[in-house]
């Protein structure tokens, strides 16, 4: 227990350039308060002790403002960044060295019991106020952008945006399950790139339509028929 504590310790000082020392972050970080609180209900919820389980889960978010479920299995190296307004329901299953920024669902998608809410590899990184929903599986050092809704499984070291989300290649593979790739910037837009292509399909129909002298080459003739002999969009 003390060697993944301390782990939690240093996962915050590995990937928040804020952290200053390691007395900072045991004081003030309440993402590291969340995690810690999660671990000793999570024992009493294993313990059969659930009611006290709820209640310690209860306290923990009123002072964090994460909402983590007793229930829920967290791996080692779990960094909550400003940790406002996270939810991980009961049967989240979070592996090593997993990333979570404000405002990060991992929920359920069914009222039926049993398995109902996300499984996170190690490695994962979920950006600011993404969904991820259901019992699916996200790949280890796969990463999940800001905004995203994604309820289909992500494969490993895949990135996913977008509403629902859709799943990219990342252009550069993970080394190893806990790098840290976490800059939203260089995250891909399939809308803007969807768009772009039907732009440019645009502009070439319509040099197709009025031709390089602006005579109109394909059209209905006088007689309200179309001719020619490519039709395809």
């Amino acid at each position: 227990m003390a060697l993944q504590l301390g782990r939690d310790i240093k996962a915050i000082k590995d990937r928040d350039p804020a952290a200053r020392s390691w007395v900072e972050i045991i004081l003030v970080y309440p993402g590291l308060h969340a995690v810690w609180s999660h671990r000793l209900a999570h024992w009493l919820w294993n313990h059969k002790l659930r009611f006290i389980a709820r209640l310690l889960s209860s306290f923990a978010r009123l002072i964090t403002s994460v909402d983590i479920h007793p229930g829920a299995t967290i791996g080692s190296g779990l960094f909550i960044d400003h940790a406002i307004g996270v939810v991980i329901g009961e049967t989240t299953i979070i592996g090593n060295d997993v990333t979570l920024y404000q405002g990060v669902t991992l929920g359920g998608t069914s009222l039926a019991k049993g398995k109902r809410h996300p499984t996170l590899g190690d490695g994962v990184i979920v950006g600011s106020g993404a969904k991820v929903l259901g019992p699916i599986a996200v790949g280890d050092g796969a990463r999940i952008g800001a905004n995203s809704v994604v309820v289909r499984d992500v494969p490993e070291g895949a990135v996913v945006v977008g509403v629902p989300g859709q799943v990219i290649s990342r252009s550069q593979p993970v080394v190893g399950a806990t790098a840290v790739d976490a800059d939203q910037s260089l995250s891909p837009d399939p809308v803007g790139s969807s768009l772009q292509a039907l732009l440019a399909r645009i502009e070439e129909l319509e040099q197709l339509v009025t031709g390089s002298k602006g005579a109109a080459i394909v059209g209905p003739a006088a007689d309200g028929l179309w001719r020619g002999e490519d039709f395809s969009i």
